[in-house]
């Protein structure tokens, strides 16, 4: 019923909760002596769902694409940096910067959705 979009826009719903969720973890922790700020890594997401792209084998010798499900997201965490006495490495500018960006994402997406279920309601109500 539903295309590869709306699949790969709930995938990328998925991917901005997670930052928003690492987002707000580091702006919570920003005084909790040695916290590492965390990041959601797009590249591990890409990497993800490009092992999930199904090849057309023309040849019994070819090696099979990869069929893993799920949708899994990389956590990383900058180690090598310190912007606080207590070893804190937590830039409150940069995540709220992140943040804002990511609501910005995270809406497009919604309104995106919302019209993909809108076009289907017209076509349920047969145009009108």
């Amino acid at each position: 019923m539903f295309d590869k979009t709306i699949h790969s826009l709930e995938n990328a719903l998925h991917y901005s909760t997670k930052a928003n969720k690492a987002i707000s973890n580091n702006i919570a922790n920003i005084d909790t002596p040695n916290y590492k700020a965390q990041n959601v890594s797009f590249k591990s997401v890409l990497e993800d769902e490009s092992n999930k792209l199904m090849l057309k084998k023309t040849h019994t010798n070819h090696l099979p694409s990869s069929d893993n499900e799920g949708f899994s997201h990389a956590i990383g965490m900058n180690r090598h940096t310190t912007y606080s006495h207590n070893g804190n490495n937590v830039d409150m500018d940069k995540e709220m910067a992140d943040l804002a960006e990511n609501q910005i994402f995270y809406r497009s997406l919604v309104d995106r959705i919302n019209g993909k279920f809108q076009t289907l309601q017209t076509v349920v109500r047969g145009g009108k």
